[in-house]
């Protein structure tokens, strides 16, 4: 493998990231105006988590049966413990959106909520992570700097939401956007005849 192919291929995992980034990142705001849109006040969470479901399908299911097909994967093979865990995964990432769902339902706002949800998944991750591969030379080698990062995960996540901006009240158009308007219709005026 050629230098430039090798440190293109090194940084496409970082794409892939950047990608789940992105979506995640918008995925709370798309859920929230979801359940909002069905207008169903009483089950509106649950009529929208229903089409969480039927999108799982389309790209959970759909797609990596597509995919296999076209690699001309083989059917066979599937073992208890790889179908087992796999399950479990789609489980508790279906559990966590149905969380999600309901913290809005009680009133929780998908910038809070999401903040708390993003700053808390890689504190429960690491952790998780710890317990099951403990580290080389016991509890004690970790360096404190992994404890900070745990900390300052979780003070990320209280100060956004914490200190989130509100938005503007309705009917209020942000000052930069009046400015501007005041602009274009002045430069609109017809100035004074030129000699």
């Amino acid at each position: 493998m050629s230098g430039a192919s090798s440190n293109q291929a090194s940084f496409t995992w970082l794409l892939y990231a950047m990608l789940t980034v992105a979506s995640w990142g918008v995925y709370g705001v798309f859920l929230h105006s979801g359940q909002t849109a069905m207008q169903d006040p009483e089950n509106g969470r649950y009529k929208a988590f229903l089409f969480v479901g039927l999108a799982y399908f389309l790209t959970a299911v759909l797609a990596p049966l597509g995919m296999l097909l076209f690699k001309g994967a083989a059917f066979s093979g599937y073992t208890a413990k790889g179908m087992g865990w796999s399950l479990v995964a789609g489980i508790v990432g279906a559990i966590g959106a149905f969380g999600v769902l309901l913290a809005f339902g009680a009133k929780g706002t998908p910038a809070v909520v999401m903040s708390i949800v993003f700053a808390g998944a890689p504190v429960v991750n690491a952790l998780y992570a710890l317990y099951l591969h403990p580290p080389a030379g016991g509890w004690g080698a970790i360096k404190p700097q992994f404890y900070l990062g745990i900390v300052l995960a979780a003070l990320g996540g209280c100060l956004v939401s914490y200190y989130k901006p509100n938005p503007a009240p309705a009917g209020h158009a942000p000052k930069v956007a009046a400015h501007a308007r005041a602009a274009v219709a002045a430069a609109a005026q017809p100035g004074p005849a030129q000699p």
